[in-house]
């Protein structure tokens, strides 16, 4: 690492906020389903917070490339996310609940759009080490959820909330560590380019349509995975590792990214991402209890996260401006965000009327379409890098 980069102050960042994800992912159904909701009121209550993502990063995106302060959006935005999440020790009601899950997550998803922008800003030229930074992230996501995983074998669900709460005091505390930095000007690449202009260049639609279908078919994934394992007869002990070999997986994975993408287009390595999703949803949906087969799965979590993600942040950094990083970025949430809560949604109601197995063939077919629609809309002159 080079001296003027503050690779500590942001790993510790991606260390925390990803921990939360590693508190929610896995473990937030399980405590919804502890309380006595069902199949259909999980799916609700999981899907509000991935709904937010739809209005909340486009928002802020906007007001942090308006105003410039990044930094300050993603502090407020942390101590906010704790405070709203904070209600849910006032009641356990459904309607209540829902409210919880709007407010936090409104907070919660304003700060991590803004902060690759800085991360960005931080790495200027040197984006291919952004998955050394990133890396932190999946680190904080294993070491969560295996010890929740183990916690909850221990202890009762009632303390959930409790962890949540302490992880989130831990993403206040490292955004008030890390260090500002504006993104740098690059002559007249795209200034004379409004947003919408830009989102109209050949195959940057096609893209964002694609993360909306691969982070829908991650629905039954994030939203009932635990729950499937846990009546096959696996313990939580045995489900946070499981989790946890998939995001080692995506470690790797992002160790790998720099060399990977100097070596394949970003439309391969998107395409390759979608077609292994395809494989990875059938296996969970159909052999899920052969250990084994967990096994293999969660390694493709290498492909299905990993390098979609890496190669998908990357397009964005390519395809945008500089003054429209923050929305570019946002828009990528909103997207994610928008697919993930029909995924969610649709899981909740079809977990019980149609089975794990059709739940997860859904999800199957909605990567294997991203998969025909990259290939066909995003061709090689066009993999995201400004003409």
């Amino acid at each position: 690492m080079t001296s003027t980069l503050p690779y500590w102050r942001l790993s510790s960042f991606y260390l925390f906020y990803f921990a939360l994800l590693g508190a929610t992912a896995p473990f937030l159904a399980l405590y919804f389903d502890h309380l006595g909701f069902s199949s259909a009121r999980i799916g609700e209550l999981v899907a509000i917070p991935m709904l937010m993502r739809c209005v909340a990063p486009n928002l802020w995106g906007w007001l942090g490339d308006h105003t410039g302060r990044r930094l300050t959006i993603v502090r407020v935005g942390a101590v906010c996310t704790l405070a709203s999440f904070a209600l849910i020790f006032v009641s356990k009601t459904y309607a209540w609940l829902a409210l919880v899950m709007a407010l936090h997550a409104f907070f919660w998803h304003a700060v991590l759009p803004q902060f690759e922008v800085i991360t960005l800003a931080h790495l200027r030229e040197q984006t291919a080490r952004y998955s050394q930074l990133r890396l932190w992230g999946s680190i904080g996501f294993i070491l969560t959820v295996v010890l929740m995983g183990r916690l909850f074998d221990w202890l009762s669900l009632d303390i959930y909330p409790v962890v949540v709460v302490v992880i989130m005091a831990g993403i206040i505390a490292a955004s008030l560590w890390v260090p500002n930095a504006q993104p740098a000007g690059h002559g007249n690449r795209l200034a004379g380019d409004g947003f919408l202009i830009q989102l109209r260049r050949p195959g940057v639609l096609a893209f964002y349509g694609c993360v909306a279908l691969m982070q829908l078919s991650h629905g039954p994934y994030y939203t009932f995975l635990t729950l499937h394992l846990e009546h096959l007869g696996y313990s939580r002990g045995v489900i946070g590792l499981l989790w946890a070999l998939g995001v080692v997986a995506e470690v790797l994975m992002f160790l790998a990214m720099s060399r990977i993408l100097m070596r394949f287009s970003l439309r391969r390595v998107l395409l390759a991402s979608f077609l292994l999703a395809g494989l990875r949803w059938l296996l969970l949906g159909t052999f899920a209890e052969f250990f084994w087969v967990l096994l293999l799965s969660q390694v493709m979590h290498a492909a299905t996260f990993g390098s979609f993600h890496a190669a998908a942040i990357a397009f964005v950094q390519r395809s945008f401006g500089d003054k429209q990083q923050g929305q570019g970025q946002a828009l990528y949430a909103a997207l994610a965000g928008t697919g993930g809560a029909l995924g969610a949604l649709y899981s909740g109601y079809s977990w019980n009327l149609l089975g794990p197995t059709l739940t997860f063939g859904i999800a199957s077919a909605a990567a294997l379409a991203a998969a025909v629609i990259i290939g066909l809309r995003l061709h090689e002159q066009n993999q995201g890098t400004v003409p």
